[in-house]
């Protein structure tokens, strides 16, 4: 059965309440007490959206309404732009028994899952996500899914699998016994010089992808002993970041160590994901070379946590847990002082879905202003994704993507948690 019969099957008993709250045909008006005016970074008085489809049509201050139209009163919200998180992982979710369940689980699986997983994300307010690598592409077959309004979920840009070397943090095979590791290549993603690279990357194209993820450094999460040396050449990461470019994919790069970010950026990426142990030389190129940042402190922090219950990830995992996932956060608060670009990404997946919003206090902690961090989840992680034409702004012309919540995030950031109405192209998923 095709992943998207399985997605389309495994939804059906709760997808229809949700998607019964489509607009109807005509204009729809949202009187909004508040609205977040994300390219000014200023916070408006009493607004109204007027939208037609799929897309604003117009933008005005105070509360009035075109004759005939649907009005959904949100005078006591704060409207913003429909959220964007830039680092996720919808076809998967950590816990004690992930090391487990990869052995026994079969694609449809993750699959399945990965449905429930999309609704808290876009319940939760992220009407776009960035989802920056999983198994067996399956999170095309969820992408398709939502897009085709089979399953409630956000807009997925999907890099499929990462590119990575072997033994290296993309390769999901680090740790099994021999007769099961096998040999993995650039079908699936692995990758062990410049040709290979091509290689995986024009296989990524013909998957269907929307982006490119890579594996310069170790990681945390894989079965590796170390999570932050170098795994991939300069001349691997310029043959990926070469290849990409023609075929107008964006690459993310995850990196934690120094030289594995120096590599990447100097390499040519657009995004360097977690960056843990950025320093003054490596925030100097990315400044020099326009690339952005994506934090991930949420990841961070949790897998720091977590670590430190015993046996809930393996003891190697737990050791790069510890030593890593503590440091994000003064690492970012560096790199907002130094200029660097930041956008919005939590890495959703690594710890459980539908929790995104906790980011925004992450960032506010690490020294970020307020209107500075809902602007990294909305008009930055849109210039990132190279969608700005669309999203990032209530805006005429845009897309309309529309989220609210109580009171004045810009006071209390936590309000940012618990959002209570959900627009996504004009359809309501979440009614006030």
């Amino acid at each position: 059965m095709k992943l998207t019969c399985v997605l389309a099957a495994a939804v059906a008993a709760f997808s229809a309440p949700v998607l019964a709250a489509e607009a109807e045909s005509g204009l729809t008006v949202l009187h909004c007490g508040h609205l977040v005016d994300t390219v000014a970074g200023k916070l408006l008085g009493a607004t109204t959206i007027v939208i037609e489809g799929k897309r604003i049509r117009e933008v005005t201050a105070g509360t009035q309404a075109p004759a005939g139209a649907r009005v959904i009163d949100l005078s006591g919200k704060t409207c913003l732009p429909g959220l964007i998180d830039t680092h996720t992982h919808l076809t998967l979710e950590f816990d004690k028994a992930h090391y487990v369940n990869q052995f026994h689980w079969n694609i449809a699986d993750y699959a399945v899952r990965s449905t429930v997983y999309a609704r808290k994300t876009l319940l939760a307010g992220f009407t776009t996500v960035r989802n920056l690598g999983d198994l067996e592409n399956e999170s095309v077959a969820l992408r398709d899914a939502i897009n085709a309004g089979v399953i409630p979920g956000p807009r997925i840009y999907t890099a499929g699998r990462p590119i990575g070397s072997t033994g290296g943090h993309a390769d999901f095979t680090n740790g099994y016994r021999s007769d099961l590791a096998g040999d993995p290549g650039p079908l699936q993603g692995i990758i062990n010089s410049p040709d290979e690279a091509i290689k995986a990357v024009r296989q990524h194209y013909k998957d269907r992808d929307d982006v490119i993820k890579i594996m310069p450094s170790g990681g945390v999460m894989d079965e590796g002993g170390n999570g932050d040396n170098a795994q991939l050449t300069l001349e691997e990461i310029r043959a990926i970041v070469s290849t990409a470019h023609d075929y107008g994919f964006i690459v993310g790069a995850h990196a934690h160590g120094a030289e594995a970010i120096r590599r990447a950026v100097i390499g040519g990426v657009d995004s360097i994901e977690h960056g843990t142990f950025l320093n003054a030389e490596d925030m100097k190129l990315m400044v020099e070379h326009g690339t952005w940042y994506v934090p991930t402190i949420t990841a961070g922090d949790y897998v720091a946590q977590q670590a430190k219950v015993p046996g809930f990830y393996p003891p190697q995992v737990a050791a790069k847990a510890a030593a890593i996932g503590s440091q994000i956060l003064e690492t970012a608060g560096r790199a907002y002082k130094n200029h660097v670009k930041i956008a919005f990404g939590t890495d959703a997946g690594v710890y459980p879905h539908g929790n995104n919003a906790h980011e925004f206090e992450l960032m506010v902690q690490a020294g970020m202003p307020p209107m500075f961090v809902l602007q990294a989840a909305t008009v930055n992680a849109s210039q990132l994704l190279r969608q700005e034409k669309d999203l990032g702004s209530v805006t005429a012309g845009k897309l309309a993507d529309v989220v609210a919540v109580d009171g004045d995030p810009l006071q209390d950031i936590s309000r940012m948690k618990a959002v209570g109405f959900v627009m996504k192209e004009g359809v309501v998923y979440l009614t006030p």
